[in-house]
């Protein structure tokens, strides 16, 4: 299962090089001057923010284009004060002489795909943009935009995204490194060739006609944008993006708003793969084309199979079994790592970024503690989507933050942790004990492969934790006392100290639990196999002495159907019995049949306790007393978490009441 998982996850890689060698082909998209400026509306779907709506409205207004060619629809099912701000502000251009209206529809059915669907029925002209509420396009966007619709087949033109806060923190740094990959790699080398691009939900124009060919925007699934382009291009439409055109957008600046997007990417690509798959697959398009949409739609899998692989990892090394295949094996496996990964991505943004690089690199790094760290919550998003579990679309917040000293933590919309974080810690932990057991099992070199994960769970889970604290800041317009808010500060502060006090506790005890029961089995085994490899009876005489020291001298560690092999009373006997056998031979000569014989039956001995050892070792580690107390201490954090939600609802009921 190890090895199998390590290839899959290898072949997802290789094809991420594959993508980059399409990528660096030289192909000009074509464009043509427009001769007749074309009927165009831009849809704006938008649900509670109030911080970016007014400014993603006014660059809207502000674009370079006749008014009269111009239809803007804001589609606003937001249910707080983000209504009464876009009411004002399309009064006040339609004062100014904008076809420009606010759409209401009274419900969220169907959420954004449901907004878009209800506004086709009354939308003009032959072309449609689609801003998200945190995009700010230029002036110049649509004309630039429009003249590639240089043939009748072309579908939807995909702009690239910008960052306005790529340096706020290292988190929109990981974010920003990870969405130009998928920009000037994978959309620019789908693009130029046959291969299936995706809509990115926004920063994009359709032809209206390949929208209602495709049959409109579909509810079912959580990324309508990849659905609707999928089925475009089955059709016979053409998606091309333009890396030129760069639309600048708001990153999420909270670890718990990035979750959850990802986690609506995750969720959503897996449940199209499932909805897709089957059309794709009879299609009458190029096996390629079938190759790597199967690749793109199923791509968040690997997540799971990471975190299955970061599971097994320890027990294989705890459990003696043989990961040198060959000599040097883990040695080999390093340096294809290296190679394979840092080195190959740090080549790629050298090539991406030219002279900025350098900066690009340690976005890199921080890019792969994300990413590790990410899996759990992408994986929890997968199995999601396999079971069929109903769709919510849960926005990702924004807060209008563009410089690096803007604050979010007093706004609204801040998010709590969730109990996907109890999992991310409970994986470092595992992390934490797997490294150890690398360590001991005399693995080293798989220790930084656990270890960069562990980073990237602890990472993930510190942020979820701390960018959770909840402050009563000016935006909510009530008087706080700073006696209230100094409590609420403080009794987070100590849940997190709490948190990483029992995480600190588990790890002394998973430790010191190791020394006292595991490694003793240890150093029995090589004790056995010195005896195994001498014929020195007082050597033997010592070595047994001191294995009868260190195992347990009565018990069976099989707890569900135990057997004799198991039975560390038995082996005590044996032990003994091997005791009395090398006093015997001791008495006799070197050379005599008797030494040679007893010494055979010595050294079959002690191979059949050394299995026993390997066979007892992995039930050593699940001992009904370590599920007990890791039961209690798993049960112990979940108490700090619902006290800690417990609070957040007094705090949210204490804001309604002072309201």
């Amino acid at each position: 299962m190890f090895i199998g998982i390590a290839l899959v996850i290898t072949l997802y890689t290789c094809n991420f090089y594959y993508l980059v060698f399409l990528a660096r082909q030289k192909k000009k998209t074509k464009s043509i001057e427009l001769k007749e400026i074309p009927t165009v509306t831009i849809q704006l779907p938008i649900y509670n923010e109030k911080y970016v709506a007014a400014r993603l409205v006014n660059a809207v207004c502000a674009q370079d284009y006749p008014k009269e060619k111009l239809c803007i629809q804001v589609l606003d099912d937001s249910d707080d004060d983000t209504f009464n701000i876009l009411e004002d502000l399309v009064d006040d251009y339609k004062k100014k002489g904008f076809d420009i209206t606010h759409v209401r529809r009274g419900n969220r059915k169907g959420y954004k795909a449901g907004a878009l669907r209800h506004a086709m029925s009354f939308t003009k002209g032959d072309f449609v943009a689609i801003f998200d509420a945190d995009f700010i396009p230029p002036s110049w966007f649509l004309k630039r935009a429009l003249s590639y619709f240089c043939k009748p087949e072309i579908g939807l033109v995909q702009c690239r995204w910008g960052h306005v806060n790529e340096k706020y923190s290292a988190l929109t740094m990981a974010q920003a490194l990870s969405l130009d990959f998928h920009f000037l790699i994978e959309q620019k080398a789908k693009s130029n060739s046959h291969l299936f691009m995706n809509f990115n939900g926004t920063a994009g124009v359709w032809r209206r006609e390949c929208i209602e060919d495709s049959g409109g925007w579909h509810t079912a699934t959580l990324v309508e944008d990849l659905d609707l382009s999928y089925r475009a291009q089955m059709k016979g439409w053409k998606c091309v993006f333009i890396p030129d055109i760069v639309v600048d957008a708001e990153l999420p600046v909270q670890m718990n708003a990035a979750k959850r997007q990802q986690f609506r990417w995750a969720k959503g690509s897996i449940q199209c793969a499932i909805k897709l798959l089957g059309d794709v697959a009879i299609k009458r398009i190029p096996v390629e084309t079938k190759i790597q949409a199967f690749v793109q739609l199923t791509r968040h899998i690997s997540f799971p199979l990471m975190l299955i692989q970061f599971l097994i990892l320890p027990i294989l090394l705890a459990s003696k079994i043989n990961l040198y295949v060959i000599s040097g094996l883990p040695a080999i496996t390093i340096m294809a790592y290296l190679a394979m990964g840092p080195l190959v991505y740090i080549m790629i943004i050298r090539d991406l970024y030219h002279a900025s690089w350098k900066s690009k690199v340690l976005s890199y790094f921080y890019m792969i503690f994300y990413s590790a760290g990410m899996s759990v919550n992408n994986t929890v998003a997968v199995f999601d989507a396999l079971f069929g579990k109903k769709n919510e679309f849960l926005r990702t917040p924004k807060f209008g933050i563009i410089n690096k000293n803007d604050d979010w933590r007093d706004k609204a919309y801040a998010l709590p942790f969730t109990k996907t974080t109890l999992l991310e810690i409970f994986f470092g932990v595992y992390g934490v004990i797997g490294i150890f057991v690398a360590i001991f099992s005399n693995n080293p070199i798989f220790a930084p492969i656990i270890g960069i994960q562990v980073v990237g769970f602890f990472y993930i889970a510190y942020l979820s934790i701390s960018h959770s604290t909840f402050k009563k800041g000016k935006s909510r317009n009530m008087p706080v006392t700073s006696g209230t808010q100094r409590m609420a500060n403080t009794y987070y502060k100590l849940a997190m100290a709490g948190i990483m006090g029992l995480i600190v506790l588990g790890v002394v005890m998973a430790f010191e639990e190791y020394g006292t029961t595991i490694y003793p089995l240890d150093q029995s085994r090589g004790l056995l196999s010195r005896i195994q490899a001498t014929s020195d009876p007082q050597t033997i005489h010592n070595d047994l002495k001191d294995i009868m020291m260190l195992l347990p001298t009565h018990g069976n560690p099989v707890w569900i159907f135990p057997t004799d092999d198991t039975d560390f009373g038995l082996m005590q006997g044996d032990l003994q019995t091997m005791l009395g056998t090398v006093d015997k031979v001791a008495s006799t000569s070197p050379d005599s049949a008797a030494f040679h014989a007893g010494m055979l039956n010595i050294h079959t001995q002690a191979s059949a306790i050394s299995f026993s050892l390997i066979d007892a070792t992995p039930y050593m580690y699940v001992s009904i007393s370590n599920i007990l107390f890791g039961c209690i201490w798993v049960a112990v954090i979940i108490g700090i978490f619902a006290m800690l939600k417990r609070k957040r609802e007094r705090l949210r009921a204490y804001d309604l009441e002072e309201t």
